[in-house]
């Protein structure tokens, strides 16, 4: 990779967003979460599938989980090498050597990170946003990219939370107050096909 940050080949307008999907997921209150997890990576790994096929870039944006003296590679191991509940998703979701990681201290993941300098290497003005937990950490990276003037999307089967009511307030909260596209998994993949 050159000086930049991105390669000339990934220079898109749209950009996958996948947040804390490498996580043990291993919290007080998990329970309902760890059950929509085989659902959740299936449809994850459609929507990563998806776009990679039309050659938008994939960006991990994931929680550091207070853990400073590690890395990404360091979580990823955690959540492949433990017995974890978020285990299968991290088997499935491994980025893959083209993918981008981004690590976050808080919430969002604009938060003390350089995610807004990628995306600007990388021409994105719409983000697609994927992972967990839909009304925190999906939810607060919204509400950043939208006051940076993103467009943003957001896949209904594709973000989760720890409760279902939970899960539908951020859908409505996306919507109303940071103009989010909340679309249908397959719609949006149809959509990939036709712009292709």
């Amino acid at each position: 990779m050159s000086e930049n940050l991105s390669s000339k080949n990934d220079k898109s307008e749209t950009a996958l967003i996948l947040i804390d999907v490498i996580n043990d997921l291993d919290f007080e209150g998990n329970e309902e979460l760890v059950k929509k997890v085989p659902t959740l990576t299936e449809s994850l790994a459609r929507l990563k599938a998806a776009a990679k096929a039309i050659h938008l870039p994939v960006i991990y944006v994931n929680d550091n989980f207070h853990k400073w003296r590690s890395d990404f590679e360091e979580t990823l191991k955690h959540c492949l090498n433990n017995s974890v509940p978020g285990r299968m998703m991290a088997e499935k979701l491994s980025p893959d050597s083209d993918d981008y990681f981004v690590l976050k201290p808080m919430h969002s993941g604009f938060y003390c990170t350089p995610l807004e300098i990628l995306l600007s290497e990388l021409g994105v003005k719409t983000l697609i946003l994927a992972g967990v937990a839909g009304n925190i950490c999906v939810l607060f990276t919204a509400n950043d990219a939208y006051m940076r003037g993103y467009k943003l999307i957001v896949p209904r089967e594709c973000v989760e939370s720890n409760t279902q009511e939970d899960n539908e307030f951020a859908f409505d909260q996306m919507e109303k107050l940071h103009s989010a596209k909340v679309i249908q998994l397959d719609d949006l993949i149809a959509s990939f096909k036709t712009a292709a």
